[in-house]
């Protein structure tokens, strides 16, 4: 198997990239084929002691920004590291396609380069997130599209349950649909529209969920549109972001607390773990003809590595073949 990794997308790329694609190759036995300033990865990779030999690399001279237009991917940019490298899976080059570089861009890239699963309406972003119950769920879709009719909704389901069964092996995922309430009647014509079809599909819907119970692992797969998913995204990591440095805080502003922090130590570890992104990577862009993921954009060598793996499980799922099946089955 064969992932094309973007090396210049993301906060700490390229040598955090870099450094999670090698431990990637190794633990997982695949080739890595990098994309970017050749002379660039070359010499931070010299200068870390980064043993690169064996990967190819293929040079794209352009980065598209994290504030650039998504239309850069192929207007402006068009030989970015995200644009070569979609055109590389699109040619067959490679199996998969992982960057941690501009989500818009990356999104539209994967709908026009690498193109549609045949009937699928809309490519979504598709981020798992982590619970308090130790597991995760999917969230879909979390900003690729702010506006959303009900049957791409449906569509969202069919996709983020094909993929939590085969690469999560979560067993007869339940999906729920984001609402205002758990009430059948709760929501704008969307939700009421959405609902009707899901309850319909060849899925395990169990209907309305509120953002306050996602924390605690309330379904496997929330689905929604882009605006409402990016608003909950968004959300989550910020909250679960302060209440660890609120943690962390209360921990250290005193020998007593300290002393506390020591006897309670490994309890807070796990608890730390449930919710570290870094151990899920990033997110698959759901719906595209091939596999293209998502990883967070502040990635570090973990992250990546994480990444690798999630997109290697997603090829020999055959999530794609899955998602075309499911859709069939509506």
């Amino acid at each position: 198997m064969n992932i094309i990794v973007d090396a210049m997308g993301g906060d700490n790329a390229p040598l955090e990239i870099i450094k999670g694609a090698v431990e990637a190759r190794n633990e997982y036995n695949i080739d890595i084929t990098l994309v970017g300033r050749e002379d660039v990865i070359k010499s931070v990779a010299a200068e870390n002691a980064i043993d690169i030999s064996g990967m190819e690399i293929i040079n794209a001279s352009e980065v598209i920004a994290t504030d650039e237009e998504a239309d850069s991917v192929l207007k402006k940019k068009p030989d970015s590291s995200i644009a070569v490298g979609l055109r590389t899976l699109s040619e067959g080059t490679g199996d998969a396609f992982v960057s941690a570089g501009n989500s818009g861009a990356l999104c539209v890239g994967g709908t026009l380069i690498t193109k549609r699963i045949k009937g699928v309406k809309r490519p979504g972003f598709a981020p798992i997130m982590p619970h308090f119950g130790g597991g995760c769920f999917m969230l879909i879709d979390a900003g690729a599209n702010l506006e959303a009719r009900p049957e791409m909704l449906l569509q969202y389901a069919l996709m983020g349950s094909a993929y939590m069964k085969n690469v999560m092996k979560v067993d007869n995922p339940r999906v729920g649909l984001a609402n205002v309430g758990t009430e059948k009647h709760k929501g704008l014509e969307l939700q009421h529209k959405a609902y009707e079809l899901l309850e319909d599909a060849d899925i395990n819907f169990i209907g309305n969920v509120e953002g306050r119970d996602l924390p605690y692992g309330c379904c496997d797969v929330v689905v929604c549109d882009g605006f409402i998913g990016n608003v909950i995204l968004k959300t989550y990591e910020g909250t679960a972001k302060a209440i660890m440095g609120k943690i962390k805080t209360l921990f250290s502003k005193s020998a007593k607390s300290k002393l506390a922090a020591a006897l309670v130590m490994n309890d807070l570890k796990e608890m730390v773990k449930e919710f570290d992104y870094h151990e899920y990577g990033g997110a698959p862009i759901m719906g595209t003809a091939k596999p293209v993921f998502k990883a967070h954009g502040s990635s570090k060598a973990k992250t990546v590595k994480n990444a690798i793996r999630l997109t290697k499980e997603y090829v020999e799922a055959d999530v794609i073949n899955e998602i075309t099946n499911a859709l069939k089955r509506g």
